[in-house]
């Protein structure tokens, strides 16, 4: 009604650009449900077979028909949280230290290059993950590991090369430029008087950036984190080189194990009749994964940024 009345009113041109705004707004909807329902008819094949037990079975052969999606459930979590766990820390402390301590001229070198991550394609980091990160952790990392942690049943075991290990790391490093970037988007918005404040009062620069910086960028600090988390769960061909694809409830991050992007991925190409539909099925376990982790991230935002901030205090 608003839009006939500006209409007639001769706003043409605000109807206009609202109607296109509009269909803008709305083709995102179409295309998640497009996406879901195109899913759920192609994988009715699976569903109609093992039902929800296909959730929590570990069973997955293709030579026997047996197909189950624990694994692959497990896998996916377990790699992107030890992802998400290696680069939280890090990538905030760029962020930190791009804001609050970097010159400008350095701010931008480092800035670029943290950028620069994020356009190497993801079958590069899996080719590099696989001949150079996996020998090098194989040398130098795994030994000093297992002998200070091997009693340890998630340090346990003969390292591989291509593992559950080599893959977290290779995702965390792929997720780090998200973290840092939004992370020191956000640290760079709080507000200059927050910090004079602090350091007026004789406080150090870490207590500056821990009293008066981090109660109010923490919301978007931990959201920059969550959003990570949603990608190293979603990631295919970096994972698919180097995580070793053997369905298995793996105990140590040494052993092999299997993402449902990985799985997709490798057995694709070559899937036809049940097996075809069982990947679709996973593909869309996966869909909902990654949703349910953007709305978990919406959902601790929101609290986080209810809570009383710490301003200065005399």
């Amino acid at each position: 009604m608003s839009l006939l009345k500006q209409l007639r009113r001769g706003h043409a041109s605000d109807t206009i650009f609202a109607l296109v705004a509009l269909i803008f707004g709305l083709s995102i909807l179409v295309i998640i449900v497009g996406i879901v329902l195109q899913l759920w008819i192609e994988s009715s094949q699976a569903r109609l077979e093992f039902g929800w037990d296909f959730l929590w079975s570990t069973t997955y052969s293709p030579a026997t028909g047996e197909y189950g999606a624990l694994v692959f459930i497990y896998g996916t979590l377990v790699t992107a949280l030890v992802a998400i766990l290696l680069a939280a820390p890090v990538g905030v402390g760029i962020a930190a230290y791009l804001v609050e301590i970097a010159p400008a001229r350095v701010h931008r070198i480092v800035g670029f290059i943290v950028e620069l991550l994020a356009a190497i394609p993801s079958i590069v980091y899996g080719l590099w993950g696989f001949f150079a990160l996996a020998p090098f952790l194989r040398e130098y990392v795994v030994p000093p590991l297992q002998a200070a942690l091997g009693w340890l049943p998630l340090f346990s075991g003969t390292f591989f090369g291509p593992t559950v290990f080599t893959a977290s790391i290779v995702l965390s490093i792929m997720i780090l430029p998200t973290v840092a970037a939004v992370s020191r988007d956000v640290i760079r918005a709080v507000p200059r008087d927050q910090r004079e404040g602090m350091l007026a009062l004789g406080a150090t620069r870490w207590e500056t950036f821990r009293y008066a910086v981090l109660p109010y960028a923490g919301s978007g600090v931990l959201g920059a984190i969550i959003l990570g988390l949603g990608r190293a769960a979603g990631e295919t061909m970096a994972v698919t080189f180097i995580i070793g694809n053997s369905p298995q409830l793996f105990s140590s991050l040494f052993d092999q194990g299997a993402t449902l992007a990985s799985i997709i991925a490798g057995q694709f190409p070559e899937a036809g009749g049940l097996l075809l539909s069982v990947l679709i099925e996973l593909g869309m376990i996966l869909f909902v994964i990654t949703i349910l982790i953007n709305i978990s991230a919406r959902l601790v935002v929101a609290l986080v940024a209810r809570r009383p901030k710490g301003g200065v205090r005399a």
